[in-house]
């Protein structure tokens, strides 16, 4: 079996850092969820601990946020070129890596 072509591999590193992204996102909100049912008060005697963890690891998520990005916007510009260089590529390689850009314009305008 041949190895996977450079635009293979840059369409599925570009999917897999979108994918990376989407996670991160949603593991804020869930977050921030736990966040506010631990200030709305608990019976815990632990609850203050907690919320001082819940706080920092949502910190360190929102930390990540931007290199995650600009990550999406380096391996998106790493696409377009491989696209652009490989234009006689298979016409399914070319259709799946044009709708992985797309995936990644519309996650970078979601973020803005």
């Amino acid at each position: 079996m041949a190895p996977p072509s450079k635009l293979a591999i840059a369409t599925s590193s570009l999917k897999r850092l979108i994918k990376e992204e989407a996670s991160y996102h949603k593991e804020l909100s869930q977050q921030e969820s736990r966040i506010k049912k631990l200030e709305a008060g608990s019976e815990d005697e632990n609850a203050e601990y907690q919320l001082k963890q819940e706080k920092r690891a949502l910190e360190e998520t929102k930390a990540v946020l931007p290199s995650m990005k600009q990550k999406i916007v380096d391996g998106l510009a790493q696409l377009e070129a491989q696209i652009e260089a490989n234009a006689d590529a298979a016409e399914g390689d070319i259709t799946k890596a044009k709708e992985v850009v797309g995936e990644a314009k519309e996650a970078l305008k979601n973020d803005s």
